[in-house]
């Protein structure tokens, strides 16, 4: 327990189970999750918090292992008051909260190209966290800037220069939590974007496994960058690749499974721990260098402690 804690105005629950709130629904509890109210709320807590307690943004869960003993932490998640989206010209403002698919169907009504958004799981604070991207677009190149509030209680203004963003990454102020981002898209006939991601989504459904739990990509594709979705693009070091290459497609460890549908997709087959998940994880990576000499890089955030014996 974290005791005491400063008040707000929004939610603070005390050893939070935090695997319904996960795509693949495992882990532990946090020691603290913090629902905040709005941006407000939320940098007046961070201001007011003992600098020695650690604080985690999880964002929607979508690509994150948190380990079967939770986290010693206050877990941070935000929820309405950050999924706001305004447009203005071709300029959508966007709350950390928005899920990437809102906004790109949003944007592309409006006659925006933000296309690439629309399979892509999970909010835009986490697409700006780990310059999320495909079809040979990624949010550093759509980014004007994004705020956060700092580990001491400031909302500050960041640009991609700030952000240094590479393939998967950013460099967010330690313990910065970001609360919006201002992007940018090329006007566009807004049938055509519809129609551009609906066969984005079918594409998807044929190739993905949508209706399993997983959390996304697994592994980082080792050729250092996200499939083009083009005509010339090639399968030359992606990870689902060597993966297959390596027979992994469809190996197993307790209830977790590298998909048989798309090997570089880790499932929730049912009743799966996090050891299981990032044990098979690991054995995959193992088996790729030994085979291939190809270190697999996670792509899957884990975090928390491990259950104790």
């Amino acid at each position: 327990m974290i005791q005491p804690l400063p008040l707000t105005r929004g939610k603070l629950t005390q050893n939070r189970p935090l695997s319904d709130l996960t795509w693949l629904r495992v882990g532990g509890p946090a020691d603290v999750l913090f629902q905040p109210a709005d941006p407000e709320d939320l940098a007046a807590f961070l201001k007011a918090l003992d600098p020695a307690i650690p604080v985690f943004p999880m964002g929607v869960g979508s690509n994150l292992i948190v380990r079967d003993g939770g986290i010693r932490a206050v877990v941070i998640r935000l929820g309405r008051g950050f999924n706001q989206i305004d447009i203005k010209g071709n300029t959508v403002t966007a709350g950390a909260a928005a899920l990437d698919a809102h906004v790109a169907r949003k944007a592309a009504e409006q006659g925006i190209d933000l296309t690439f958004l629309r399979t892509i799981p999970g909010s835009i604070g986490g697409a700006v966290a780990m310059n999320a991207g495909c079809y040979g677009s990624y949010i550093a190149d759509v980014l004007v800037s994004a705020r956060a509030v700092t580990r001491a209680g400031e909302i500050i203004t960041l640009t991609p220069a700030d952000l240094n963003f590479g393939y998967r990454q950013s460099h967010l102020p330690d313990g910065a939590v970001l609360i919006d981002a201002r992007i940018e898209g090329l006007f566009a006939p807004s049938d055509a974007l519809l129609v551009r991601m609906e066969q984005q989504i079918r594409t998807r459904d044929e190739t993905q496994p949508t209706k399993d739990r997983s959390a996304g990509s697994t592994f980082r594709n080792p050729a250092g960058f996200s499939s083009t979705g083009r005509a010339d693009d090639t399968d030359d070091l992606k990870a689902w690749k060597v993966i297959d290459d390596a027979g992994l497609r469809g190996a197993r460890k307790g209830g977790a499974q590298m998909s048989e549908k798309h090997p570089n997709f880790m499932i929730n087959t049912g009743g799966a721990t996090a050891a299981d998940l990032e044990g098979l994880g690991e054995e995959v990576r193992k088996k790729v260098y030994d085979d291939q000499g190809i270190t697999l890089e996670w792509e899957i955030m884990r975090v928390g402690d491990p259950l104790d014996e």
